[in-house]
């Protein structure tokens, strides 16, 4: 069993979070500061961007390296 370390809730729980939460507040602060809330949104974009593509490299070699399944040691059929 596997079991999360920081680096997990990291990625896949605080930085998500912290982009939403950014991303609600320029929604908020729209009203009065249009074209500044624009960088929050821009930032919670690329901030969403980085995190799936981290989340998608660590799901990869997870799978590549430790969950292997024992394919590597049968013979082909």
């Amino acid at each position: 069993m596997y079991t999360p370390e920081f680096e997990d809730w990291l990625f896949h729980v605080l930085l998500p979070f912290a982009a939403y939460a950014t991303l609600a507040g320029s929604a908020y602060a729209t009203l009065a500061h249009a074209h500044e809330a624009m960088f929050g949104v821009a930032a919670a974009a690329l901030l969403l961007l980085f995190v799936g593509i981290h989340n998608a490299w660590d799901a990869i070699t997870y799978h590549v390296f430790v969950n292997r399944g024992g394919r590597m040691n049968e013979r082909p059929r």
